[in-house]
């Protein structure tokens, strides 16, 4: 399918490009997205992260490297990307659980990381509600905070930042700025020179000290709901359902739109809670 295609062409890209530098937007290019969604994507369909993924292959052909060939380990250590002997003999020992040194011991044993390539599967016949709306853009007031696109702290660093702004009892005040639609409290995610992370309201009022703005542009949208209490991963779950079985067979792909999580009032903590998710998309302009 092509859309499983244009990710292991980008994954062709990667592999090519393991001991040079990686150029993010190339790849995610490639992908037909932008570079955050194909971050994002590939964390879902691969269950690892990107960040991690690169990682773990320049470790293993790193460790090829020292093991059937006399170069220098601080050669080996600039032609991966690691300029200091120490961030690679740390990313190493990571990895292999001894040192680059060590590793000269053909008596050694040391752990490969075998490229990853897609494929459909067919997996389970559990459904998945969905609706396809087209939003206008609208108007978010809230907190904000900027992420790095080129690494992995999006994924590790959103929910620090909702404990954040929970423990500074913003949320009410969030919430009481709720006057449009989606209603709820939102997690939306873009784009612009940074990665771009908003908790926010869809709101017509003041900016409040502190707070900022935001136009979510015009787009259409799956909009998919979640049941269930937000102390378990059924939301991750779904969102990794999305990518995996919806998303490769549904005739869409991701527009370089907002992704939105919609959190309305409620327990968040009973298993009746429903949150949803708003994902970008667009036609596909090729075959599915």
């Amino acid at each position: 399918m092509e859309w499983f295609e244009k990710l292991n062409e980008a994954l062709e890209y990667l592999e090519k490009n393991l001991d040079s530098e990686i150029n993010y937007e190339k790849v995610a290019k490639i992908a037909g997205c932008s570079t955050y969604h194909f971050q994002r994507m590939f964390s879902y369909v691969a269950n690892i992260s990107l960040a991690e993924y690169i990682r773990k292959r320049k470790m293993t052909l790193a460790a090829f490297d020292i093991q059937s060939s006399n170069e220098k380990i601080i050669d080996i250590a600039l032609k991966y990307g690691y300029e200091s002997p120490t961030a690679f003999n740390r990313a190493f020992q990571n990895i292999h659980g001894i040192s680059p040194v060590a590793a000269r011991n053909q008596n050694i044993n040391l752990k490969a990381f075998p490229r990853i390539s897609f494929q459909l599967t067919i997996k389970g016949g559990c459904e998945m509600n969905y609706k396809i709306v087209t939003k206008e853009k609208f108007r978010i007031v809230g907190v904000k905070r900027f992420f790095d696109i080129t690494g992995e702290e999006g994924f590790t660093q959103i929910p620090l930042f909702w404990q954040e702004i929970t423990q500074k009892g913003l949320i009410p005040h969030i919430a009481a700025l709720i006057d449009g639609e989606p209603s709820g409290i939102l997690g939306v995610s873009t784009e612009m020179e940074n990665f771009e992370y908003f908790i926010a309201a869809p709101s017509s009022k003041d900016i409040p000290e502190g707070m900022v703005e935001y136009e979510v542009p015009a787009s259409t949208y799956a909009v998919f709901e979640c049941t269930g209490s937000i102390a378990t991963n059924a939301l991750q779950d779904l969102e990794r359902r999305i990518m995996t079985e919806w998303l490769p067979t549904s005739g869409y792909e991701y527009s370089n739109g907002a992704d939105i999580e919609v959190y309305p009032a409620g327990n968040q903590f009973s298993e009746n809670y429903t949150t949803q998710v708003w994902l970008p998309i667009k036609k596909k302009t090729g075959g599915a």
